[in-house]
């Protein structure tokens, strides 16, 4: 079985899971992972499927644009490649950075400029952005992935003068920590 990635983007509404999910069960897809959120009113999904070897990816293409096409979806398949695991960066631990401060231009740019200087992964990234100069509208949380060669004092040193360049209030913490503290 080949592997794909389906994107699916568009105006949110019920149901959009359920028409995606079973086309994909009707061209004997298997589902491997999903990502999916809100944007504003705007529906974002990442799926990992499994496709039968008779199944080709433009019938499946086809089947889904003309699923989503009339609730104004947009879709794009691509084959999932996989590639080598990069050596230096098989041993990582995870990290969670949390800003807050006045929304401006350059915010998540200046904080993940810092973090790929330092070979580290953004892994997962949500920023909600209210407007104004409250910190409490403006929140960024970055899950990364720090390779075992960054030296860490570097990192939270960087990073914590680019925060205070850009007017952030930051929190790094090691994920393990930072999920005990918010575990309710």
């Amino acid at each position: 079985m080949k592997k794909i990635i389906i994107s699916v983007i568009g105006p949110d509404r019920p149901g959009i899971i359920a028409a995606v999910t079973k086309t994909l069960f009707a061209h004997e897809c298997n589902i491997e992972n999903v990502s999916q959120t809100i944007l504003q009113d705007q529906f974002s999904g990442i799926f990992i499927a499994s496709i039968a070897g008779r199944v080709s990816i433009r019938t499946l293409r086809e089947a889904l644009e003309k699923t989503l096409e009339p609730l104004d979806l947009h879709v794009l398949l691509k084959p999932l490649r996989t590639r080598p695991a990069d050596p230096g960066f098989a041993k990582s631990e995870p990290f969670v950075i949390t800003t807050r401060g006045p929304d401006r231009k350059g915010l998540v740019a200046g904080i993940t400029e810092i973090i790929a200087r330092h070979r580290a992964n953004v892994t997962n990234l949500q920023a909600v952005f209210k407007g104004g100069d409250d910190p409490d509208d403006n929140i960024m949380i970055y899950e990364i992935d720090v390779p075992a060669t960054t030296d860490q004092n570097d990192l939270d040193a960087d990073l914590r003068q680019r925060a205070a360049s850009l007017g952030l209030d930051i929190s790094i913490q090691h994920r393990r920590i930072f999920e005990a503290i918010n575990r309710i």
